[in-house]
């Protein structure tokens, strides 16, 4: 069966910008449109965004490349920051006329997260089975996202909820989303991309980064968001830092350069009395070589307070040879259990927890090569598959028999 015979899903973006769960769903779809089985299509809400301080263009963003370069066709309604629109929760004419046509072509939407609902839920847009993608858990800070996800409960769009996590499923259930419609797919990572290096590569990869070979190393990959607590992580890291001269720190995402007047400050505010310390931290921003980031470090962190479901990077980090090292939110703790360490909110006890763990790094190192068919993208892909088409069948059953 060719790709064009298959069951015809389009998922819906808010924006491409830089983000664990777009990484995720762009890989997710990727590996279903190849598969065979099922035909894939992207409409995005925004043709360009501006997030952390950073105009991202959807055409520059690295999965809407690689969703193009699959065959994947990519459709935008062309919002983009600052221009005259309808207002932000409204959507004009000429945009309900695009998202319409577009809808009409699939057997099956995905939304990715809750806030795009908005769309399907406006009157016009055809009638087609919804599932959401959901990858935080935390409902209560998502707005009127919220109320969308719950409005399309309520009119029968719904047909299923893929959480990424238990602690999603848990959450959305407990804000009034039927315990039926929610599904649990575990985040999963391509173990080919990300894997440990040989020594010698290792140190290569090193020195491309400005880290000496014999170095401790801390990576942090997050975008400069409330959510992630980079000031709890800066304050760990002026500890870290201090306590011997062959540390650094490695610091990734959108917002994560010099060019953020916020971080800039966060720094200024914990190295104050120690500038000399500065020159080992990296801000290295957002990077298209992850794999090469994680497996150039010993450890690699998160310091987040709420909102994580199945954080990416601990996945990625573990899987390239980085010990994880956790707060103790979403299913972080369950992801790290065995491989990483968890850790309290204190920047004292995250600087001892980054230094048992590097520590430890060669002794959980084999639990870390055995625990790397659990995270595998294939089983993800497989699972996504597999409810995509079920959830299909069902609705077309319940059609038939009304």
């Amino acid at each position: 069966m060719s790709a064009g015979d298959g069951l015809r899903v389009q998922s819906i973006y808010e924006g491409f910008f830089s983000g664990g769960a777009r990484v995720l769903h762009s890989a997710v779809i990727t590996g279903l449109h190849g598969g065979g089985r099922q035909t894939h299509s992207v409409l995005s809400i925004h043709h360009a965004v501006l997030r952390e301080g950073l105009l991202q263009p959807m055409t520059e963003d690295p999965r809407y490349q690689a969703l193009r370069a699959a065959g994947i066709q990519v459709a935008s309604l062309g919002r983009r920051p600052g221009a005259p629109a309808a207002a932000p929760r409204g959507f004009t004419e000429a945009e309900l006329s695009t998202a319409a046509e577009l809808a009409a072509q699939s057997d099956v939407v995905l939304s990715l997260k809750e806030q795009p609902l908005r769309l399907v839920n406006q009157d016009g847009f055809p009638e087609r089975p919804v599932i959401a993608c959901l990858h935080r858990s935390d409902p209560e800070h998502q707005g009127p996202a919220l109320d969308d996800l719950l409005a399309t409960v309520e009119n029968g769009r719904l047909v299923g909820a893929v959480c990424c996590a238990e602690s999603t499923r848990d959450a959305y259930r407990a804000a009034g989303v039927p315990a039926s419609l929610l599904h649990v797919i575990p985040n999963g990572v391509d173990l080919a991309r990300f894997r440990p290096l040989a020594p010698r590569r290792r140190a290569a990869r090193r020195g491309m980064l400005g880290v000496p070979p014999d170095a401790t190393v801390v990576a942090f990959a997050a975008r400069y968001d409330r959510m992630k607590d980079v000031a709890l992580f800066v304050r760990a890291a002026r500890a870290f830092l201090a306590r011997a001269t062959t540390r650094h720190v490695l610091m990734c995402g959108a917002g994560m350069s010099p060019t953020n007047p916020a971080l800039l400050e966060d720094l200024r505010a914990s190295f104050a009395d120690r500038p000399d310390l500065l020159a080992r931290i990296h801000l290295l921003g957002v990077r298209r070589d992850m794999e090469s980031v994680y497996a150039a470090a010993d450890v690699v962190a998160l310091t987040s307070s709420f909102g994580e479901a199945a954080p990416l990077c601990l996945i990625e980090g573990a899987m390239c040879g980085a010990v994880p090292v956790t707060t103790d939110v979403g299913d972080a703790a369950s992801i790290v259990d065995g491989i990483g360490l968890v850790t309290s909110r204190d920047p004292a006890a995250i600087c001892a927890a980054w230094e048992e763990a590097a520590r430890r790094r060669d002794e959980l190192g084999l639990a870390l090569l055995r625990s790397r068919p659990r995270f595998s993208h294939t089983r993800m892909i497989a699972a996504y598959s597999t409810v995509i088409e079920r959830l299909h069948r069902g609705q077309r059953a319940a059609l038939g028999a009304r």
